[in-house]
């Protein structure tokens, strides 16, 4: 249907929206415009196996999803609200390891007349 990899701006996921037929394939893109989510979400749902890409792809290979089974996760509150609430789980969790990484690399980076570097040394 569209020929980049990806959506391109607002009318282009119009466009997608507006369509007649939706192609048999849908990018991840467009999978993620029909859905309501961002394109980046795309990924932790295939891990949380509520969307299956067509085939058996590679993990760096592109995905493509069946349109009839998008369109029917489109009308299906219940796993509308399953997907929102991994997704949830799944941000709240990678910003946590975030900040608790920050927080580990500031403490290692505070100087020993305040009371750091004293790994390693007698205090």
């Amino acid at each position: 249907m569209f020929t980049a990899k990806r959506l391109n701006g607002l009318s282009d996921v119009l466009a997608l929206l507006n369509c007649r037929r939706l192609p048999g394939r849908l990018t991840t893109g467009e999978a993620a415009a029909l859905l309501g989510f961002q394109e980046h979400d795309i990924a932790p749902l295939i891990a949380a196996k509520l969307l299956v890409p067509l085939g058996k792809p590679a993990s760096n290979a592109p995905k493509y999803f069946a349109a009839v089974d998008v369109m029917a996760f489109v009308q299906d509150r219940e796993w509308l609200s399953r997907a929102t609430r991994t997704l949830a789980s799944y941000w709240m969790g990678k910003n946590r390891r975030k900040k608790e990484e920050s927080a580990r690399v500031a403490e290692l980076c505070v100087p020993p007349e305040h009371g750091g570097f004293t790994r390693g040394r007698a205090a």
